[in-house]
This record gives structure tokens, C-alpha cells and sequence, in this order.
């Protein structure tokens, strides 16, 4: 009876030779395609001849050598094949766009020639200090997330003992300093006032636009993706069903979901703004394009959150404003209705928030003088002599 074949990815027995500073270690090792093929690794004594040879053993049986992908792999093809997988994935077209140009513009031209065995922390941890001196903590968070990814999925793999990526110093990003500026009910109306007789703004149509921003508190993307069909003038309702991106290679589109889950709803709207809009879709000089966009470009396409953001930041800029962003106008909304003694719930659902402590840690102006303690703590007083 022949003897036994080695089980795959085993090795046998490891013969040495050699003598002084000279020595020779090799054994046959089954490979994954169940060939038996010879391992040797050298050394300046039997030890160490040993210890190499059962070192590259150890590395060969983590992966198949025969495999697309393993410890020998480099990383610029590990992450195309990551990138392959998670292209096809059912997360939003900006996140695929913002790692994909993560791993173009940072990871690949950095690391890409490095091979998965020879990826450490310490070589991650200098390349993501080095993006962070370059282009600050918010851009190196997600070039980590990018890489953590590529990573997680060789190591899944076999092709790394683990994700150094994990290991490294995580990425602090320092909220920005003070509290929420929103406006009060009579500074938005001199706000829209004023927009009325700024030319550029009204040539550029921005006046109607801010109106449905400050009367729902929608996001530029999702007030830019509003379309004809989803106002109900009878109800006074808008629907707001996804928001308008960029996509590279394909331009502006609408994506048919709003930022989160969330983002789905219906809001009912002040009857000023449904007056507006009434106005504005009997209006001649516009064109509402095939997509029948409520706020379209000048011939009839769709808008760029960006450059309309941009756009909105000049206006603020005519009117005495200039510290003040688009954002603005949604903190204002939350406010108001905070003001009004509607819930954090409620402003959550107007703004599209999942989670209502996003709307109250950072949408809700802070109250600095009614917070009720005076009259709680007059309890506390000694009566005057």
C-alpha cells in the first residue's frame, strides 16, 4: 500500500542541509491545485534555515498562491476588485462617487504598488498622518474609511492575517465652534425683500427658490429635484422624493431617494409659499424642461446643488449677510418650530432627520435667557431684611 498523499495545503518533512554559514531547508508542500511542489529557504545555520523555510510555509498555506488574489497581491488590485463588488452595492450614487475618488486621487497613487504582506499599521498610520497635513481630518476620515475597506475585504480573503487599518490612530474632527445661527421670522422676510431687488440673484432665479427652502426647510439638492407632479396645490402639499447629484460620467440626475430614509416625506406648505408657486407654474418665461423641475436652469435642465450653493452664499453677500450660508435657512425652520412649542420630533420629520437629536444638537438655536431656572430656583433666595 503506497503511502498517504500530503492533505492539501500541508507540507512534509523538512530536510536540511549544509555546514558552517551555509545551510539549506526544504520540504514538499500540496498545493491548492493538488500539486506537491518544493519550498526551500536558506540561512546562516540549521535554525535559521528552519525558521525561514516554516515562515514561508505559514504564508503560503494563508492563501492560495494560485488565487487572483493573496498576500503577494498588490493593493491597487485589491481595491479594484473591492471597488468591483461594492460599485454594485445599494448605497448612494455620492457615496460611490466619494470613495471612488478616494482611492483615484489618495489611496492607489500612494499605496497601490504596496503588497498585501507588506502592509502594516505603522506604513498606514504615515500615509493617513500624510493625508491629513494635506488636506485635513475630513478628508482623511473617509481616505480611512476607503482603506479600512479595501483591507476588511483582502483579509477576508486570506490574503492579510488582519486589517492593519483597524489599528491605526483614529480621526478626530473638532466640531465647528458656536451655536446655530438661524434667522428670525422678520429676517427672513427682509432676506426675501431684499433678494427681490438684487438683478443677479432674480436672474439667476433665486428668489423663488429661497422662498420653498424657508418655507419647508428642504435641502438645495431635494428643493432642485422637486418636480411639477409633487406639488399639490388643492392639498398645499409637496412631496419631496430624492434630490439631485452629480454623477461622474453622467452628469446631474436625480437620484430617486432623498440624503437618508428618512428624507421621504410630504410636507404641507404656508400659504404664501403655495400662493408663490401657483404663481410661478403660470409663468411663461419659464422652462420646466422634460423633467418638469419646479426650479430648472435657464433652458430647461436640471441645476447644480454646488454651483446654485454658491450662488445663494453672492445673494446672502448683497444683502448685508455675508457670514451666512444656504444652511441657514433650514436651522431657521427648526428654530421657529421650536419656538412655536412644536417637538423635536416634528422638526426632525420636516427637515428629514432620522435621528431628532441631529435636529436639536444641531439645527435648534440655543435659548439664552427663557430657560425657566430664574422662577425654578427662587426657591433658593433668602428674603430681604
Amino acid at each position: 500500500m503506497g503511502r498517504p498523499p500530503l492533505a492539501i495545503g500541508t507540507a512534509g518533512k523538512i530536510r536540511t542541509t549544509g555546514s558552517g554559514k551555509t545551510w539549506r531547508a526544504r520540504c514538499g508542500f500540496r498545493d491548492y491545485d493538488g500539486v506537491i511542489r518544493t519550498i526551500e529557504r536558506t540561512g546562516n545555520s540549521k535554525t535559521a534555515a528552519e525558521t525561514a523555510l516554516k515562515e514561508a510555509v505559514r504564508d503560503r498555506v494563508r492563501v492560495d498562491p494560485t488565487a487572483e488574489i493573496n498576500a503577494d497581491t498588490k493593493l491597487s488590485t485589491v481595491a479594484e476588485a473591492w471597488w468591483a463588488g461594492f460599485s454594485l452595492s445599494d448605497k448612494s450614487p455620492g457615496t460611490k462617487r466619494i470613495y471612488r475618488d478616494r482611492l483615484d486621487a489618495q489611496v492607489i497613487p500612494a499605496v497601490g504598488n504596496i503588497r498585501c504582506r507588506e502592509l502594516s499599521v505603522g506604513t498606514a498610520e504615515r500615509f493617513l498622518r500624510a493625508v491629513e497635513t494635506k488636506h485635513g481630518p475630513a478628508l482623511t476620515k473617509t481616505v480611512r474609511s476607503v482603506l479600512s475597506n479595501v483591507c476588511a475585504y483582502a483579509a477576508r480573503l486570506d490574503a492579510m492575517a488582519r486589517n492593519p487599518v483597524r489599528d491605526t490612530s483614529p480621526i478626530s474632527i473638532k466640531p465647528k465652534k458656536g451655536q446655530p445661527r438661524a434667522l428670525t421670522a422678520a429676517g427672513v422676510r427682509q432676506l426675501r425683500a431684499y433678494l427681490t431687488y438684487d438683478p443677479v440673484a432674480c436672474r439667476r432665479d433665486l428668489p423663488d427658490l429661497i422662498d420653498i427652502m424657508a418655507a419647508t426647510g428642504m435641502r438645495i439638492g431635494e428643493a432642485l429635484a422637486v418636480t411639477w407632479d409633487a406639488v399639490n396645490v388643492n392639498a398645499a402639499t409637496v412631496e419631496v422624493r430624492g434630490t439631485v447629484i452629480r454623477l461622474k460620467g453622467e452628469g446631474l440626475i436625480i437620484k430617486p431617494e432623498p440624503k437618508t430614509e428618512a428624507g421621504y416625506r410630504t410636507l404641507i406648505l404656508p400659504d404664501w409659499a403655495i400662493a408663490g408657486l401657483s404663481i410661478r407654474h403660470q409663468r411663461q418665461d419659464l422652462k420646466f424642461g422634460e423633467l418638469d423641475v419646479v426650479f430648472p436652469s435657464a433652458v430647461g435642465t436640471l441645476r447644480d446643488p454646488s454651483n446654485v450653493d454658491h450662488q445663494i452664499k453672492e445673494a446672502f453677500t448683497y444683502a448685508g449677510l455675508p457670514d451666512l450660508t444656504s444652511h441657514v435657512l433650514r436651522k431657521t425652520v427648526a428654530t421657529l418650530m421650536d419656538e412655536a412649542g412644536l417637538t423635536a420630533r416634528q422638526a426632525a420629520d420636516q427637515l428629514g432627520h432620522a435621528k431628532v437629536s441631529m435636529t436639536q444638537d444641531t439645527y435648534f438655536a440655543r435659548k439664552t435667557l427663557e430657560t425657566g431656572a430664574a422662577k425654578a430656583l427662587d426657591i433658593l433666595g433668602f428674603d430681604a431684611a
